[in-house]
């Protein structure tokens, strides 16, 4: 189920805060977050936000082309080894 237009896009609080402090500040920082289900909103643009894919934190710089994208689109959370070289069994 989307989220209704009506009401505002889902961001973590504790991110808008982080967010809010930098651009008071005027200060560039990474900000950590777990939350890979929050909507990228114009105040992001700029910094650099590391999420979590699983198993680590990738930093993402935040551009004004993700604007509206979930935070969790760019951090993959799979990797593809390809085929195996190695594979003789399936020569038999």
């Amino acid at each position: 189920m989307t989220h209704s237009k009506k009401e505002n896009p889902f961001v973590a609080n504790h991110l808008l805060v982080k967010i809010e402090k930098l651009n008071i500040k005027k200060e560039k920082e990474i900000i950590v977050t777990w939350s890979r289900a929050s909507t990228i909103i114009p105040t992001m643009i700029g910094h650099t936000i590391a999420i979590h894919n699983g198993k680590e934190h990738l930093p993402i710089y935040i551009k004004g082309r993700m604007v509206g994208y979930k935070l969790g689109e760019f951090a993959p959370t799979r990797t593809y080894g390809g085929p195996t070289r190695n594979d003789n069994k399936s020569r038999r």
